[in-house]
Order: structure tokens, then sequence, then C-alpha cells
């Protein structure tokens, strides 16, 4: 299938964010949105369902419950309930709805940056108190927990922690260690978790995605795991995500939080996430192979290639984060190479804390996409 992820599609005339926010002149490479078409079977399945002519309001099939399901337990050794599901529109969505379910006025959440841009507006959307504990930027270049600060971060205020993991920007896959670290530091001050999982799929050779809420009832029972087929089989636009939550109390209450302003999923993200789930598998396989691919071409042209940039090939994601520190790119890194080099690349300190001087790259494309964004970006730097 190589053919298949080597091919660009046109998306300029399309309705794409990526493609109509810069010039013709520009290459996007920063949201994360890939630029493959999806499984034949997702399109297939669109089409059918398009063909019935009918769009009238749908409720969660049986069929894709059993799927998810299936589906987290091959690929995650996850074994999960149907009724634990419950079927949103986003992952931004589950974030605030939990916000906005669990936290009052005034109490704190407490997230790790730099990280998922939405993440740091979570706590005003709930008029709550934003809280952080920095990721450890260690001299190689990799990211660890720092669990001393984190710790320390809890106060009695914290009611809820967010965690990112796979972590977008800086690629980490938490292993279990840190996992059981952090469950247990939050239990025992008693501070619901929100675990953002949506590049659970996306894990390269050597690394193995935990999804925290596996790894024991007591954290499962304190835990809101969101999880997606968007990123995964790239329809984000069809804007379908699950929440997995074992306790039944939980459950109510998060769903009660959407009543009224959140409704459930439309009728063709059901459709994608369903023919996604049953059918993508070795389209993701592949894709897997094709992105571990560009992933050892940008790390290896980064060293050779852009002097002053530097980077750690993440464990997960199709995001590169970049250190530009040492470039001394003005007015900063993500301006420098849109105006000098026509790529767009997300600006660093977008990501808060921490952020200053990288800027975040997307290689989900074809491989000649990637090359042509880090030739116009070499050549720049080097005028």
């Amino acid at each position: 299938m190589t053919s298949y992820f080597d091919q660009l599609p046109e998306r300029r005339s399309t309705e794409s964010v990526k493609w109509r926010a810069y010039g013709k002149d520009v290459l996007p490479m920063w949201v994360a949105d890939m630029d493959f078409r999806s499984p034949e079977p997702v399109i297939r399945a669109l089409t059918e369902r398009v063909a019935h002519g009918i769009y009238g309001y749908p409720d969660v099939p049986d069929d894709l419950r059993r799927v998810v399901v299936h589906w987290l337990a091959k690929r995650h050794d996850w074994q999960v309930k149907p009724e634990w599901l419950v079927f949103i529109p986003g992952i931004v969505t589950g974030l605030n709805m939990a916000a906005q379910a669990f936290v009052k006025a005034g109490e704190g959440i407490l997230i790790q940056p730099p990280v998922y841009m939405p993440f740091l507006d979570v706590p005003q959307n709930a008029g709550a108190i934003r809280q952080e504990a920095l990721l450890r930027h260690e001299a190689d270049g990799t990211y660890s927990i720092d669990f001393e600060a984190f710790e320390q971060a809890i106060t009695p205020q914290t009611h809820m922690f967010i965690l990112c993991n796979p972590h977008n920007p800086v690629g980490r896959v938490f292993r279990r260690d840190e996992l059981e670290r952090l469950a247990e530091i939050c239990l025992r001050h008693h501070v619901l978790i929100l675990s953002d999982e949506i590049h659970s799929d996306l894990i390269f050779s050597g690394q193995k995605h935990l999804p925290l809420a596996s790894l024991n009832d007591e954290i499962a029972s304190q835990t809101i795991t969101l999880i997606a087929p968007s990123k995964t089989f790239n329809i984000a636009g069809l804007s379908c995500s699950v929440a997995v939550i074992s306790d039944l109390e939980l459950r109510k209450q998060f769903q009660l939080g959407a009543h009224g302003m959140v409704h459930g999923v439309n009728v063709l993200g059901l459709t994608a996430a369903q023919a996604a789930y049953e059918s993508g598998e070795p389209w993701l396989d592949e894709l897997l192979v094709y992105l571990e691919g560009n992933r050892n071409f940008l790390t290896e042209f980064v060293q050779k290639e852009l002097p002053g940039v530097s980077m750690t090939a993440p464990e997960g994601t199709y995001l590169a984060w970049l250190d530009c520190a040492q470039a001394h790119l003005t007015p900063n890194p993500a301006r420098y190479f849109l105006e000098h080099a026509r790529v767009a690349v997300n600006e660093g300190e977008a990501f808060g804390a921490g952020g200053k001087d990288f800027v975040r790259l997307n290689f989900g494309c074809p491989r000649s996409m990637l090359t042509d964004a880090l030739e116009r970006m070499r050549k720049s730097i080097q005028k």
C-alpha cells in the first residue's frame, strides 16, 4: 500500500482548514490532519449511507459498540463493556464536558505543559484554576515526568488531572511504571483523572500504549478515558469520539454535564467509525509502517541538514517537536519558517510553558511533501 500513501490528494479546492489557512505557496505542516485518503472500507460505507438518502436523528448502533469493545481488546488488551461507552462529537468537547460536570468554579485542574493547546483553556472555560506541572526536558532532548513537582502542584483545590498519552506535542508514550505512579498520586489526593488517549493507535516499534484505566479497577473507577477513530483513520471532520467510563455514577454525571448543550454524533460520523474499527486495521498497519519511515527520515534530516535544530524521535503520534533554540530564528521559529521557507508549522509557545523556541511539525503526509518542506526549511536556515 506504499503507493496509496505516496499519493498527495488535492485539498486546496475543498473546505480543508489545513490547506485554506495560508497562501497557495505555503506547505501546511501544522494541524493534526493527515494528507492520506481514509481506508477504502470507510469511503465505501459512507458512499452507501449517503445513497440511502435519509439522514434522520441517529442512535448508536449496537454493532458499533461491539466493534469498539473488540478493537480495545485486540489492540490494547483492554476489556471494556459496551455500556461503558459514551459517544460524543469530539475529544475537546469531552474535555470540556468533564470539566463542566465535575469541577466547580474556583477548583483546580492540573495539566502537564507543553501540551495540546485546548488543554490550556479547559480550566478557564469551567471557571476553574489552571494548575501546571511541567514535563521535565532532559539534556538528551527527551521528556519525563517530574513526579515531585507533579505532587507539589496538587493543592486542596485540585479536583481533576488531564493526562495526554500518547503525549501531544512531545511524542512520549508513557510506560507502565510512570502511569502507575501518576495514578497512585492522583488516587491518594482524590483527584479525578481525565485521560486523552486519542493517539493511542499511532504507536511506533518498540512501544506499547497502555490505557490508564486498564491498569486496575481502582484506577478505572476514577478515570474518564477519551478515544476516537479520528486521528487513527484520518476522519476528524466526521466528529465521532468516545468516552470510556466504567463507573456508573461518573458516567451519569458526565452525561448530565452535556445536557441541553452537546448532542450525539452525526449519522456519517457513526457510519465511518464503525467501518473504520471493523475493517480499517490492515490500512492502519500499513500506515504505521509508512509513518515510521517518515519519522526516521525526518529525524535523520533534522540531525544532518538543519543546523541549530534538534528533535527526539516521537514514540507515538505523527507530530514532531523540534527544538530550534540554537538556530536563533526571529521573531520566533514558526514565524521564520512561514516567512522564509513558506512552511506552516505550529508555534511552540501555543502549547504553554516550555514551548518557547519549539515548533510542532506534522509528518502525516506523503514522503514527497515532507521532503519538500524540509528542503525549504534547510534552505531558509542556510540563508
